[in-house]
């Protein structure tokens, strides 16, 4: 395994991370702690959770992930062998099982401690807002279109004071944003910088080798402003394995049980993983290992978040980690970037 810093702390954790949202849906409990104990086995001391998992989000399966993380470390005792990371959730209408109150002062501190138990913990190492409360393009819309009838008003710096009041009491460690955009971003660092107020230290947004609009801006501020990316849907909820194109996909495979993620089987995106298969096989790679070492060193990455249904998908994934994309390969990657940018934002 490789190892980094969340950015501006000491805190180590590894460049593959493991994504949960599966458990207590696609995975039961014992598979889920299966998939804990193999990866802590392969060096992988980074977790990432949220309130909302599993996913597709459901009243009756709500926060089932945490639990089961939870019970997991009560079983292990694993707890101090772990960088743990979860989120509270969004305003949104799926999310109204939860709250509608967004992220104010008791809303983050009753989703923290709610958090806490489920965890079966006194600390969470990174603390981080799902999505923005703001109307802005996130989840797959492509283009900003402003809404005038937008009621929402600026709350950086609050949020912010809140979270502090958080760190202080020493529930959670650092903070990040997760979905957010490029002014949301510069935002919280610049209420940071300004009054002195914990700084958001990583965002967590979609990447892939089909999705690269991580790159128009945010990389930029990723690297200059050392806010880390975690790279989520790395494998495009399972297309960038190959599967769908094999025909080789079971009957629990994710685009099959949850088919309103169609943006990752929209025709140029079927025909751009056409072409990143060929070169994966033309050079003795799987696709999904090709496409986990290209998340993974890139300059703006802190870690690579995978998720699995099976622990020999999850080997594989790992595996991706001593794996470097030889200059002919990054070159077959880039021409096919070009002609085919980012069919599945």
């Amino acid at each position: 395994m490789r190892y980094t810093t969340l950015p501006k702390t000491d805190i180590k954790v590894s460049k593959i991370c493991l994504g949960t949202m599966t458990w207590g849906n696609q995975n039961t409990q014992d598979e889920g702690f299966a998939q804990m104990d193999f990866a802590l086995d392969k060096g992988v001391n980074f977790f990432d959770c949220a309130e909302l998992y599993p996913v597709p989000a459901v009243p009756e399966r709500y926060a089932d992930t945490e639990r089961i993380i939870g019970n997991w470390f009560e079983k292990s005792g694993n707890r101090n062998k772990v960088v743990l990371a979860t989120k509270i959730a969004g305003p949104g209408d799926y999310t109204a099982h939860i709250r509608t109150n967004g992220f104010s002062k008791e809303t983050l501190n009753d989703a923290v401690n709610n958090s806490l138990k489920r965890l079966k913990t006194d600390y969470i190492d990174l603390y981080q807002l799902h999505w923005p409360e703001r109307n802005t393009n996130t989840f797959g819309v492509r283009d900003y279109k402003h809404n005038p009838d937008d009621t929402w008003t600026d709350n950086f710096n609050e949020i912010l004071h809140n979270l502090d009041e958080i760190i202080k009491s020493g529930k959670i460690r650092q903070v990040g944003i997760s979905n957010e955009k490029a002014w949301g971003t510069m935002r919280y660092l610049e209420e940071s910088n300004a009054h002195e107020l914990p700084r958001m230290v990583t965002i967590q947004n979609a990447y892939s080798l089909l999705n690269r609009v991580f790159e128009g801006d945010m990389a930029e501020i990723a690297i200059r402003e050392e806010i880390g990316l975690l790279a989520y849907s790395p494998m495009a909820f399972g297309v960038l394995s190959g599967k769908y194109i094999k025909r080789t996909e079971g009957d629990k495979a994710r685009l099959k049980l949850f088919p309103r993620f169609a943006r990752y089987s929209s025709k140029n995106a079927t025909e751009a993983t056409k072409r990143y298969l060929k070169i994966a096989e033309d050079n003795n790679m799987s696709l999904a290992q090709m496409s986990l070492a290209f998340v993974t060193d890139r300059p703006f990455i802190t870690s690579n978040i995978i998720g699995a249904t099976s622990l020999e998908q999850l080997e594989e994934n790992i595996d991706s980690i001593d794996i470097t994309l030889s200059d002919e390969v990054m070159t077959a990657i880039e021409k096919v970037h070009d002609e085919l940018p980012n069919p599945a934002p």
